[in-house]
């Protein structure tokens, strides 16, 4: 397991060594260790934070990128919905999908927007929902970003759409077909809704196509 947590996220995995290895060791569950925790406070475990330490997890996946190349990638989110993920992204690794990016939000000094730019997955960030003073899901690890930048989210203001990240504006028309979609015919959409989350695609006050959420446990 060390070794594995060694390997910095984004690293590539030669597909020659595909068949060699288990693939159980590259999809792994982990406690919030003082490494990674030095790593996040400040950023997206801002000093204000609400959300206990020990209720997050950390997690190792593999995904293919846009090049189709396989790499590691990192989240962390709330220990009731770690399995849901890691079992959803190992069986969107399975079928080949890809995910640009998927390093933590801290790369991008928790910045959600820079993070949405580059076109990356990310789950945990204690922050407020934009626009507003109410705590994102993200905030508690309930809620995770896929692909962002090609499924941007939409609100209205004074009647005027806001798209975000800036540049995906091209993204918000969801008749135009184009590559990494969510709709609900995407195997991503598919499997998130299998595990009882709930997508930002529904929601009729604003459209966030990159957002998959669940609800705390009573």
């Amino acid at each position: 397991m060390e070794k594995l947590f060694n390997n910095s996220a984004g690293k590539l995995i030669e597909k020659k060594y595909l068949p060699e290895i288990d693939l159980k060791d590259y999809f792994t569950i982990i406690p919030l260790r003082d490494e990674i925790y030095r790593r996040i406070y400040g950023k997206s475990y801002k000093e204000n934070c609400t959300v206990s330490r020990d209720v997050l997890q950390y997690i190792r996946v593999l995904h293919y990128d846009f090049n189709a190349d396989i790499r590691i990638g990192e989240l962390i989110s709330h220990q009731d919905i770690s399995k849901d993920l890691l079992e959803i992204f190992y069986q969107l690794f399975i079928k080949k999908y890809e995910l640009e990016r998927m390093f933590l939000i801290d790369d991008y000094d928790a910045d959600d927007e820079k993070s949405m730019s580059d076109n990356n997955t990310s789950c945990f960030n204690f922050r407020m929902i934009k626009g507003t003073n109410i705590l994102s899901k993200h905030s508690y690890g309930y809620a995770i970003d896929i692909n962002p930048f090609y499924n941007p989210y939409i609100r209205y203001l004074d009647g005027k759409e806001i798209c975000t990240p800036a540049g995906s504006f091209k993204y918000s028309d969801r008749s135009h077909c184009f590559p990494h979609k969510i709709d609900k015919q995407d195997l991503c959409w598919r499997l998130f809704k299998e595990y009882g989350f709930e997508w930002g695609g529904d929601w009729t006050h604003a459209k966030d196509y990159q957002h998959f959420q669940k609800r705390e446990k009573e």
